[in-house]
């Protein structure tokens, strides 16, 4: 591939991905609930009670749906967009031990928090809680 044809074509993505996370990530901030740092370790116990092919499945999906969240919110920490945001929904899809943890100490730097809370106000939808 010719080095003009490539670099038109990281452009392209890069214009993509950021539109793509303007209108992605406020969605997703806004549909999680409130108290979703509070009440995360509980909807997991429930959720393994449910059948054993669908567990797997929805793992599956989910954690795959995470790693492209992630990957393209370390693209977005260089390339335009919401970068630390997008992390921070990958982390929270997909499944590994200490997770919720990581992603609470990420949630409660205020630099963060002041983010999320500004998308949640700005869509009419209160602050997250943490305690």
């Amino acid at each position: 591939m010719p080095t003009a044809s490539l670099v038109r074509l990281l452009g392209l993505f890069s214009v993509l991905m950021f539109f793509g996370s303007l209108i992605a990530i406020p969605l997703l901030i806004t549909r999680l609930p409130a108290d979703y740092f509070i009440r995360h370790r509980q909807l997991v116990n429930e959720r393994r009670r449910r059948h054993p092919v669908l567990i797997y499945s929805l793992l599956l999906l989910r954690n795959l749906a995470g790693l492209i969240f992630l990957l393209a919110g370390m693209a977005m920490l260089v390339l335009p967009g919401q970068g630390i945001l997008t992390l921070l929904i990958g982390l929270s899809l997909m499944n590994f031990p200490g997770k919720h943890d990581k992603i609470e100490w990420l949630a409660r730097r205020s630099r963060v928090r002041k983010s999320l809370n500004w998308i949640r106000r700005r869509a009419d939808k209160p602050p997250f809680r943490f305690e």
